[in-house]
């Protein structure tokens, strides 16, 4: 049996790095010159009203620049970029592919750039009862080329290739892919990738994430690219660099055991540098209270009068991205004095308990499931989808929870301050020279 083929490099030079991941796991062999190619990179979000650190959260320019520049030298000329971000009040796809200079790619190389969430969807049956909404230009490429970050997640404890596919849907079906039972997230988004073409995956990790997926995790610099024709095996060997054993990542082990394959790491051949050589365990996940009260860094301050349930896999991406900024919000509340009995809730499973005088509903899903729920007293709904910030502190306000916004703002300065040059951390990474 041939062992699937996995490139591991350590960069140094990123343009003649990735070369070398290319070269040693064959990468460009399953393309063909007159391909239409989709490349897809992980761009979760970005902020144009507040410090923004995009280090371990979004696929580098510097990368995506090396890829297309590589692909245009050996004759490759159709080429798209394509992703679908956390959609906010107003969409700003065009401006984020402007700021992280995908506009200079368009004007040297002729690269389309397509927003999924402005472009066309088509309803694709997976059978079983899944019928997803994909963006039409990922299933009319000829082949895909999947560029994730090397990162983890708060809930599928890592984020690499084949989760990165879920951007190729609408929002509609992104939600669908965060149900419950047999509809879990760890069960729904691995099938994805079952209806693309994908030709060859590339992980990004110039810098890696703990607690991701979003930029209140911390970033490392890690400069390494992992590449592979085989999906599977690229996130395996991503995930060990992580270090997780296949077994250990529920949605690695639901794919293995629906396309046969192995879960050992031995199974595989990975070429270039060794795992062993770069594998550091980087935490994916937010401590909470036994008792399922909120984080421990709230139990250590003293705060009382407070339930926040724990997310879960039903929590969307949108949702989550606003999660640790509600967090800090409630934080900045606090001021010696228990809370007024309140409850926070959020995703689709989540039913308020009794006992309390005030239910926070955080998100459109939480405030569907518990709209009859006669355990609460008095609910205070926050409808949006994601919820607006700004909406949460004026409805908490009107409940007598003096929320201050100015705290919020101070954290995320806090959060890029962490990240310096000196350190490696570039945000040149994110620009086209």
């Amino acid at each position: 049996m041939i062992k699937k083929a996995v490139s591991l490099v350590k960069v140094k030079d990123v343009y003649e790095s990735l070369q070398e991941c290319l070269r040693l796991c064959d990468g460009l062999a399953g393309l063909n010159t007159n391909d239409k190619i989709l490349i897809k990179p992980n761009i979760v979000s970005w902020d144009f009203d507040l410090p923004f650190p995009p280090y371990g959260v979004i696929t580098t320019s510097a990368v995506m620049g090396a890829l297309v520049r590589i692909l245009a030298e050996h004759g490759f000329n159709d080429l798209t970029i394509g992703e679908g971000a956390v959609l906010t009040s107003k969409p700003q796809g065009d401006a984020v592919y402007d700021r992280i200079g995908y506009k200079k790619l368009q004007e040297r190389f002729g690269v389309k750039l397509v927003d999924f969430n402005q472009a066309e969807f088509t309803t694709v049956d997976y059978g079983e009862g899944l019928i997803l909404d994909m963006a039409k230009s990922a299933l009319e490429a000829d082949k895909i080329i999947n560029v994730p970050v090397l990162k983890t997640h708060n809930i599928a404890k890592v984020s690499l290739g084949i989760k990165n596919l879920k951007g190729c849907l609408n929002k509609k079906s992104k939600q669908t892919c965060h149900g419950v039972g047999d509809k879990e997230l760890s069960s729904m988004f691995p099938r994805i990738i079952e209806k693309l073409p994908v030709a060859l995956t590339i992980i990004d990790g110039l810098y890696t994430l703990e607690k991701g997926p979003g930029p209140t995790g911390k970033a490392f610099r890690k400069d390494l690219l992992i590449a592979s024709r085989d999906p599977f095996a690229c996130d395996l060997v991503g995930s060990a660099v992580l270090g997780y054993e296949a077994k250990e990542v529920i949605h690695l082990t639901n794919y293995a055991q629906r396309h046969g394959y192995s879960l050992e790491l031995a199974d595989y051949e990975v070429r270039g540098e060794s795992v062993k050589d770069h594998q550091e365990y980087v935490d994916y996940d937010w401590e909470w209270s036994e008792n399922d009260t909120g984080p421990i860094g709230f139990q250590k301050r003293g705060i009382t009068g407070l339930s926040i349930r724990k997310y879960d896999s039903s929590l969307c991406t949108g949702c989550s991205v606003q999660y640790n900024p509600m967090l800090i919000l409630l934080g900045s509340a606090f001021k010696g004095e228990p809370f007024p009995n309140v409850e926070l809730v959020s995703g689709k499973q989540k039913l308020a308990s009794s006992g309390f005088d005030k239910t926070v509903l955080f998100g459109k899903c939480a405030c569907h499931l518990n709209k009859e729920n006669p355990n609460i007293k008095k609910a205070i709904p926050l409808w949006g989808c994601p919820p607006d910030l700004e909406k949460f502190v004026e409805a908490l306000d009107e409940e007598g929870i003096r929320c201050d916004y100015k705290e919020y703002v101070r954290f995320r300065h806090y959060l890029i301050g962490r990240y310096k040059e000196a350190d490696g951390f570039k945000i040149g990474d994110w620009s086209i020279e």
